[in-house]
């Protein structure tokens, strides 16, 4: 049998690339302008909404609200001894029904 020559192979351990990289660039330097004053515009709309008037003004105070809550002490002790009774039967109750509900026996 005949025994091929084996030091006539052919290298494949080297490859050739070629990366072409195209980068285009357009007007954008209008836009950000354009969006620039647009910024300015909204900041100075909005300097003379919010400043109102001048500070050294006097103050108009026609429009001040008085609040007056009325009731003596007595009535406030009876109110919370009232609402703690009743939060405290809720508490009793909603105890009592869980331990019912713990007691009962699991049907099948």
């Amino acid at each position: 049998m005949v025994q091929p020559d084996r030091d006539n192979r052919t290298d494949h351990t080297t490859s050739d690339h070629t990366t072409t990289t195209t980068t285009t660039t357009t007007g954008g330097s209008s836009m950000g302008f354009i969006i620039g004053a647009l910024v300015v515009i909204v900041a100075i709309i909005a300097y003379f909404l919010f400043v109102g008037g001048d500070a050294d003004a006097p103050v108009d105070t026609a429009d001040d609200v008085d609040v007056t809550i009325e009731g003596t002490a007595e009535d406030t002790g009876t109110a919370i001894e009232g609402a703690a009774e009743d939060t405290g039967d809720a508490i009793e109750g909603a105890a009592e029904g869980t331990a019912d509900a713990v007691d009962e026996p699991v049907v099948d």
